[in-house]
């Protein structure tokens, strides 16, 4: 990986996530399952960083102790002919195969296996992302019930949490056995949450908590951390948490996905945002609502998020997921945007070596978190619903970036959709708050408080 200068690296959509007792399967619905050409494609891009699944439920899905490579037989070494250098993730949002699942003890010891397998059987592989974004998997897993094991309640999410990170160590610890230079690509999102001042004490709670399985893995969760006592009384013992201080896994790389979705307002006035579902977390009811459809609401946006994660860390960073759900015209605007942005905190002095296109072939169903079939297709780069890869605009816009030259065409004269007023729909309620970083002492109170009552925190 190129630290000189910015790279642009390519995702394939990869999610196989269980709902019920059923996978949502994104690379059977999208034909590259059975397409090994796509490769090729992606290698006339000029793409020479992927994100790409080995996923243990699909090589294992009956037994750990039977393997079928035919899949990644056949792909991995074709990546390597390409000069295509693939990140390897194990674990998509999924809950692993049927064997096992989030919260349940044999988890990391089962992902950790199959991750050595992976190493021992290509051994030339040097980047892993054992388990994606593992605290949006628990909560929408554990907390909001969206998918497997579909439970609500924050001792569950607790242990989810925790079974992921530790599997993600021990996975790292049996890769590097094998290949003791590997590096851990963590992804998680990047988000922001704003409100108004009546949901700060929400707010403020869950800006903590977005960075809180980085805070584990890099040994920050001491017992003056704002967390603590939240994790312990819901599960974690003191012991495990000590034991990530003494012996953390710190990523080489962040992998900071971030979409429009990502910045969050909280509005105690539901009535206002119809008809928009509202949150509940037991002491009271909200809005939560994209915070870029909200008047008078300053977002981050995303050189000031990358900037908090390496004032916060001190580790090199990239944009593993961009994606927009819309035109084709408004998708190149958005990754001009990201890049762009990305180029800016690297001015700022933020160490960011890339920003990944994601996803390469499109998406199914992420509009309704992939909780039905209900066929609704976003394109990527190609556009895959004819069977076939057809290059939709942003092809040539990534072919231009992943060959370090300038883009330019005449959508990007205009602003995006997310910058003009055609993207205000509601009103808040009353001024915003425009406190975003920590009372710490207040902050602390309020989720000792929170954590006494049981209450269940909805993002």
């Amino acid at each position: 990986m190129n630290q000189s200068e910015l790279e642009l690296w390519g995702g394939v959509e990869c999610s196989h996530c269980r709902v019920g007792d059923h996978y949502s399967d994104q690379m059977t619905r999208s034909g590259h399952r059975h397409r090994v050409s796509d490769l090729d494609a992606l290698a006339e891009l000029g793409l020479k960083t992927l994100r790409y699944p080995v996923l243990w439920e699909h090589t294992c899905p009956d037994n750990p102790d039977t393997c079928d490579w035919t899949w990644a037989d056949e792909r991995l070494p074709r990546l390597r002919e390409l000069g295509i250098n693939p990140i390897i993730g194990l674990v998509h949002h999924g809950s692993g195969p049927r064997y096992t699942a989030l919260h349940e003890d044999n988890f990391a010891e089962g992902l950790a296996r199959h991750a050595g397998n992976v190493a021992r059987r290509y051994p030339w592989l040097t980047h892993f992302t054992p388990v994606n974004e593992p605290l949006t998997t628990a909560r929408f897993s554990t907390l909001y019930g969206h998918w497997y094991p579909h439970t609500t309640d924050d001792r569950t999410f607790v242990r989810a949490l925790l079974n992921q990170l530790d599997a993600t160590r021990q996975a790292m610890r049996a890769i590097r056995e094998v290949i003791p230079y590997a590096q851990l690509v963590q992804t998680e999102d990047l988000a922001q949450i704003h409100s108004t001042p009546a949901m700060r004490y929400q707010a403020d709670f869950e800006n903590h908590r977005r960075w809180l399985s980085f805070d584990i893995l890099c040994g920050k969760v001491t017992p003056a951390h704002f967390f603590w006592n939240y994790l312990t009384e819901n599960g974690a013992t003191e012991e495990e948490l000590q034991e990530w201080v003494a012996n953390p896994c710190p990523p080489d790389v962040l992998g900071l996905n971030h979409y429009l979705t990502s910045e969050r307002f909280l509005d105690e006035a539901v009535e206002n945002y119809w008809p928009c579902h509202g949150a509940d977390n037991t002491r009271q009811r909200y809005a939560d609502v994209e915070a870029v459809r909200v008047s008078r609401v300053q977002l981050a946006g995303v050189t000031s998020l990358l900037l908090q994660a390496w004032q916060r860390y001190n580790i090199p960073a990239a944009i593993t997921e961009a994606h927009l759900n819309c035109t084709r015209e408004e998708q190149v605007r958005w990754l001009q945007y990201v890049w762009e942005s990305a180029q800016a905190a690297r001015e700022q002095g933020a160490d960011v070596r890339a920003v990944t296109v994601w996803s390469v072939f499109g998406a199914y169903d992420w509009v309704n978190l992939l909780t039905r079939d209900a066929g609704h297709y976003e394109t990527g780069v190609f556009d895959v619903r004819s069977g076939q890869l057809r290059p939709t605009l942003l092809a040539k816009q990534v072919r231009a970036l992943a060959h370090g030259q300038p883009f330019s065409h005449p959508v990007l004269q205009s602003l995006g959709w997310w910058q003009r007023p055609v993207r205000l729909q509601f009103q808040p309620s009353t001024a915003p708050d425009k406190s975003i970083e920590p009372r710490r002492m207040k902050l602390q109170k309020a989720v000792r408080s929170a954590a006494k009552e049981k209450l269940k925190y909805a993002a």
